[in-house]
């Protein structure tokens, strides 16, 4: 249940390549003025896909393999859009992806798809910041998002949005927060902290607890302490079932937590893996899910033309060369500007868009846990209007 509590030394290890990322961030110059790239209709476009290929880690050749298939599905789905993809290894090596995408522009790329990681993306953007061409990055580190770069992966911040929004507008708008003392943990409380304020809400208490078993255990006081003496009518547990999510299910409603007037929600996903639906305490509980019709239907047509699965981040692919061809259809152009401009894309996780601030907004259901199973009470909006949700 919590070996993700034996890997602390490890995490804290990786938390070290996000704090370069975030400096290289603050060193990114931001777009220059005017148009970007532009391209012409029937042309074709050079789009320059970053993977982790040559890492030498078997997990690493099986993203890149999956976000590779997405893309090329992508760009055989959408008509009269001529995408050249030129594949770029980058061995999951910042300094590396940073060569290969100076070498991507110098060879006439109008868009970069990729890196991976977070330090590699923000190094990338780095190396070709002057050139005016943008960088569509797999990751979800929102710290090394602006400028010339966009992080295109699911994020604790627009999770955080969606799931506050729909809470406040169910009435649970004084909401508890509990989370890791680590660095995924900060993140993910400023994220609650920022969606419930935007919603309206208010903050009842933020409870943090030590990254281990005991820590779980003892915090426990506290955040029972506190949802009582704040009146709070929601709690956000941030982390996810690998780690305290299992234990905290069981011990907050042994402890008094009564989940009729104190609704609890979580800001990961509770369908993964699908035995934490079982969990007796998580039952009536709140999270948020991609729209599951966009990505079952997604799933479907990349098993018809691979003959398996897709990796659970192959959809970042499929919707990074969507945003690609239809900026490129409707503006004829692929600057910063030109792809904050739509109002959404199709994309196989559901309609997303991208910010100026270079974080993507997506579309997100709500589900709740009924009978061990998972139950939509909210779906996907089919576009997203001025709050996004």
């Amino acid at each position: 249940m919590f070996s993700a509590f034996r890997t602390l030394r490890k995490t804290r290890r990786a938390a070290l390549p996000l704090i370069a990322a975030g400096f290289l961030a603050a060193c990114q110059v931001a777009l220059p003025g005017g148009d970007g790239p532009r391209v012409r209709q029937g042309a074709p476009i050079e789009v320059a896909l970053l993977l982790p290929y040559g890492s030498g880690s078997p997990g690493d050749e099986i993203v890149a393999r999956s976000l590779e298939n997405a893309a090329r599905l992508a760009a055989a789905e959408i008509e009269n859009v001529n995408l050249d993809i030129q594949v770029y290894n980058t061995a999951a090596d910042a300094a590396t992806a940073a060569t290969v995408a100076r070498q991507a522009v110098q060879s006439g790329a109008r868009i970069i798809v990729g890196p991976l990681r977070s330090d590699a993306a923000a190094a990338v953007g780095v190396a070709v910041a002057g050139s005016n061409v943008s960088v569509l990055s797999f990751s979800n580190n929102t710290e090394i998002a602006g400028g010339n770069v966009f992080v295109l992966g699911h994020t604790f911040e627009n999770t955080a949005a969606r799931l506050a929004s729909y809470a406040v507008r169910q009435g649970r708008n004084n909401i508890a927060i509990l989370h890791a003392q680590n660095l995924a943990g900060e993140v993910a409380r400023d994220a609650v902290q920022r969606g419930v304020a935007n919603a309206g809400g208010s903050v009842a208490g933020v409870t943090s607890y030590e990254f281990s078993q005991q820590g779980v255990v003892e915090a426990i006081p506290d955040i029972m302490s506190q949802i009582r003496s704040s009146g709070a009518t929601g709690l956000v547990i941030t982390s996810d079932a690998s780690a305290a999510l299992p234990l905290f299910a069981q011990l907050l409603p042994e402890n008094g937590l009564d989940t009729d007037s104190v609704q609890v929600m979580g800001l990961t996903r509770w369908d993964v893996p699908p035995q934490t639906l079982q969990l007796s305490g998580l039952q009536g509980g709140w999270f948020a899910l991609p729209d599951p019709d966009a990505n079952a239907a997604f799933n479907a047509r990349y098993i018809a033309a691979y003959g398996d699965a897709p990796h659970v981040l192959a959809p970042i692919g499929y919707d990074a060369m969507r945003a690609v061809a239809e900026t490129a259809t409707e503006f004829g152009a692929l600057g910063a500007g030109d792809l904050t401009a739509s109002t959404g894309f199709a994309g196989a996780n559901g309609v997303f868009r991208l910010r100026l601030n270079g974080t993507v907004q997506r579309a997100m259901a709500i589900a709740q846990v009924q009978d061990n199973q998972v139950s939509i009470i909210d779906p996907a909006p089919g576009r997203l209007g001025a709050s996004g949700f």
